[in-house]
């Protein structure tokens, strides 16, 4: 008997080291804990981490339901309160606030819809995706900005929620308890992962839907008395867009991490038409009807009184205030209409957390998803004192690196891969001397912001170009990084050999 051959037997019967088991056993639990991960999996909830999914494990084929996913996510209160920034932040009419909201998502929206048709051709999460351009180091970076402009999304959810509760019960619940109990119940379900959020999201839409017609009906009649505006100039309307864009483009890196258990067959362009539309069809509406009730909420002493009280959350209990209890009860349900989204944004969180750094991976993924709740109440508290300043000054600044990011993970995909999803070998997801050094990638990105930053018009920064033309870094981002990306991953593959 070769006791070489035997070794390698052994060997191969090991589980790998990122296998969901073996995180269990490797973040620090003894084996007396270990039943209870696998009895939690089969009550629905998910024990894989940031490890690829193989294909045999691939099944899903109900793909309509990554367009209730999208639906789920953004039809609540989140971008009705981003609409009304147009109107009572920026001074821009409805009309002018209108055709930036439709454009803007128009066009973001082309390259998140995108990206999310690689989580089924891949099995992998939008960041482990990254690792194929960005490398295995340099990707860490990624990671980090990922789990910013999550977080903040995170946080800016359960402080309009919280504010909601408060404002419903007069001030009797404080926005703080409505702010523990938005993150506790994101939490849940975050908590069992990706089969229990689709099927929360599924549904839990078209209660929301319901309820904003209710509220449009009870207090639509005042929505034809806007504040008169000075016309707009292009610096305004760019600088709004940018806005808009980081509502959106922030997407961009996280997008596979609900598609991943799709069948590799899944159809590319019904995926990508799913999720456009999923994307821009609550999204351009509801932001169009936060614009129309941002500019009426001044001559409507009610909502003024509210917004002044509870911001967003004050306006819309004032709208309901007509229905009187029924009223109250709808505009609990427009408050945990955030729920989807904020577990959605705790369930990516704690993926970017296990791919920062390779010790991270073996905390089981759940475990991310308590730590980050309990990091993001205390600051969502915080950052509810002054929450409409908090929005701006965060959706001022996130939409910068998402534009170079999508542009550099595009090239790669369709200008060195050829388009073909095959080349993102899983096998090689965690090999370091196989995987791209990610030198090109993150040069081009920190190389853009040299162009970005003249071309920032942000609360605490202008720059000289914006102060002509507006904020368009965002799009100087995506353009230079684009550019500067194709000579440099061209010498980066003809100097190591990556492909």
């Amino acid at each position: 008997m070769d006791p070489t051959h035997d070794l390698e037997k052994a060997q191969e019967k090991l589980p790998d080291e990122s296998s969901s088991e073996i995180v269990v056993v490797e973040s620090g639990d003894d084996n007396k804990k270990l039943p209870v991960w696998k009895w939690l999996a089969k009550w629905g909830v998910e024990v894989r981490g940031i490890d690829p999914v193989p294909p045999e494990e691939r099944t899903k084929t109900e793909y309509s339901s990554i367009f209730f996913m999208w639906m789920a996510i953004l039809c609540n209160l989140l971008p009705i309160v981003t609409g009304m920034a147009g109107t009572l932040g920026y001074g821009l009419s409805l009309r002018d606030t209108s055709l930036v909201i439709i454009f803007f998502n128009l066009l973001c929206c082309v390259l998140t819809a995108f990206l999310g048709t690689l989580g089924p051709k891949t099995g992998m999460r939008q960041v482990i995706q990254a690792r194929y351009s960005f490398g295995p180091y340099c990707v860490s970076i990624v990671a980090i900005l990922n789990l910013i402009s999550v977080v903040g999304f995170t946080i800016i959810a359960i402080i309009i929620c919280g504010q909601t509760l408060s404002a419903v019960s007069d001030g009797k619940m404080t926005i703080t308890v409505g702010i523990v109990l938005a993150g506790l119940l994101g939490m849940v379900v975050s908590f069992c992962g990706y089969t229990v959020l689709h099927l929360f999201n599924k549904y839990s839409w078209a209660i929301t839907i319901v309820s904003i017609v209710i509220a449009v009906g009870c207090g639509g009649h005042h929505l034809s008395k806007p504040v008169p505006t000075e016309p707009a100039t292009a610096s305004t309307i760019l600088s709004f867009g940018c806005l808009i864009a980081g509502f959106m483009l922030p997407f961009a890196g996280i997008m596979s991490d609900f598609a991943v258990y799709y069948s590799p067959a899944a159809p590319t362009q019904r995926m990508f038409w799913y999720v456009y539309v999923s994307q821009n069809l609550p999204t351009i509406l509801l932001m169009i009807l936060g614009a129309a009730i941002g500019a009426v909420v001044p001559n409507v002493e009610s909502w003024n009184d509210g917004y002044n009280s509870y911001s967003a959350g004050g306006v819309l209990e004032a709208m309901l205030r007509p229905a009187k209890g029924f009223g109250k009860f709808i505009a609990v349900l427009l408050a945990f209409s955030l729920v989807g989204n904020i577990a959605a944004s705790m369930y990516t969180i704690s993926l970017n957390f296990q791919a920062l750094a390779t010790p991270l991976a073996r905390v089981p993924r759940s475990i991310y998803t308590v730590i980050t709740t309990a990091i993001m109440i205390p600051v969502g508290i915080k950052a509810a004192q002054s929450f409409f300043n908090s929005l701006e000054n965060f959706l001022g600044i996130v939409s910068y690196w998402p534009g170079a990011f999508g542009a550099i993970v595009t090239l790669e995909h369709f200008y060195f891969r050829k388009g073909d999803a095959s080349t993102y070998d899983q096998a090689i997801w965690k090999d370091r001397r196989r995987l791209p050094p990610g030198i090109a990638a993150i040069s081009a990105g920190i190389l853009s912001f040299g162009l970005i930053v003249p071309c920032m018009n942000t609360a605490w920064f202008v720059g000289p170009i914006a102060k002509t033309t507006g904020d368009i870094g965002f799009e100087v981002g995506f353009v230079v990084a684009g550019l500067l990306y194709v000579p440099f991953r061209t010498l980066e593959i003809k100097i190591c050999g990556y492909v």
